[in-house]
């Protein structure tokens, strides 16, 4: 790796103050990625993942290869030519400007029509006392609204699903109903609010169990949240909408939109350095002055597939040591890719969008190889 990677690196991770990176982690983080050199990247092809009632095409096997030498040589070529001439080899193409020339254009058969699922509050099943109420309503659709009705200007939600994993919320207060979703799948749910007594301790408000049995595993992944909030009249559906128009299916709106993203948005050093704990994305505000941190990568992702109707999950968790987000998504009859990916038209290659705009892709490749670099620990 080049010493300009490991200057991007180290300036994107230890000003990341939202995620307490220090100097001394995020040089860690860096030896991390330095200790997988030269490991071949993950993927997944396509025959890999094909269903088995598909039939797999008329493609003879090794005809990629084949291919492949031609435009090598047809390469080689083309640059042979130009030395004659006395013409230089332009220079490489950025990520952004690789990105922007794959987006596909025209009009494709997928439907492209938006459908933005919209969290209801119905009260028919509530939870409460005079300081909070949980309406769990719609539970089996994978969601809860929370609204805390007290005075305390510092309250906490707290959800632990039957896999044992406890998801912390901040709340809003004045009587507002926010939306947090269910990402433990069925079963037993601890739901509880807490108010700040001071400094860093907190006291109930309320605590209740609540029981879900999910429509579908996947329904928590197309509603908007605290964390991916967007709704019909939002900037981002609309450009979801224009990117999958050229599209033929699922998989092609996800390269779309990714290789749109990685063109279009920037990563925010100047935010990182000021971002503080507890950073809800604000993706209208995001779309508009086009740069963000990670969160904000992965909840503009997040919003345009979920309104296209492709399950998409915002995940958190570590890349090496550092605390980074990345988004995975769920493909009919393929089922969840997990870790941003990019598809070439033949392999998955694991792909992260933040990394993905502010690095080389040998440099991406080399650090994520088979994802192991990536550790999960929530799902929103």
């Amino acid at each position: 790796m080049g010493n300009g990677f490991k200057e991007r690196f180290l300036n994107i991770f230890k000003q990341d103050e939202a995620y307490r990176m220090s100097k001394a982690d995020a040089e860690k983080t860096l030896a991390n990625v330095f200790a997988q050199a030269g490991r071949e990247p993950g993927s997944h092809t396509l025959e890999d993942v094909r269903p088995k009632d598909r039939p797999a095409g008329k493609r003879a096997p090794g005809a990629w290869k084949i291919a492949a030498a031609v435009l090598l040589l047809i390469a080689a070529a083309v640059v042979f030519l130009l030395f004659l001439n006395g013409c230089g080899v332009q220079a490489k193409e950025s990520p952004a400007e690789a990105a922007q020339a794959a987006i596909k254009t025209g009009v494709g058969t997928r439907n492209a029509s938006p459908e933005c699922l919209t969290p209801r509050a119905t009260g028919n099943v509530i939870y409460g006392n005079e300081l909070a109420e949980i309406d769990a309503s719609n539970a089996a659709e994978g969601y809860i609204t929370v609204s805390y009705l007290g005075d305390c200007p510092k309250v906490k939600l707290q959800i632990t699903g039957s896999n044992g994993v406890t998801y912390t919320f901040n709340c809003k207060g004045n009587g507002e109903q926010e939306v947090f979703p269910l990402s433990s799948g069925d079963g037993t749910y601890q739901v509880a609010v807490y108010e700040n007594i001071e400094g860093s301790q907190y006291a109930s408000a309320y605590t209740s169990d609540i029981e879900v049995t999910l429509n579908d595993p996947t329904r928590p992944y197309l509603y908007p949240n605290q964390y991916v909030r967007f709704d019909r009249d939002s900037m981002i559906v609309a450009l979801g909408q224009e990117l999958a128009m050229p599209c033929d299916d699922d998989l092609e709106v996800v390269s779309n939109v990714y290789n749109w993203l990685i063109a279009n948005v920037t990563y925010d050093e100047e935010e990182a350095k000021s971002v503080q704990s507890g950073y809800i994305p604000d993706i209208d505000a995001v779309m508009e002055r086009r740069t963000g941190i990670c969160l904000d990568y992965a909840a503009l992702m997040a919003a345009m597939l979920r309104s296209q109707r492709i399950p998409t999950r915002l995940e958190v968790g570590y890349a090496g040591i550092a605390y980074h987000a990345w988004i995975s998504t769920y493909i009919k009859d393929i089922g969840w890719v997990n870790g941003i990916v990019q598809f070439d038209g033949q392999d998955w290659q694991m792909m992260d969008p933040t990394f993905a705009a502010n690095s080389s892709e040998s440099d991406l490749k080399t650090f994520i190889g088979s994802g192991d670099s990536y550790e999960l620990k929530y799902s929103y």
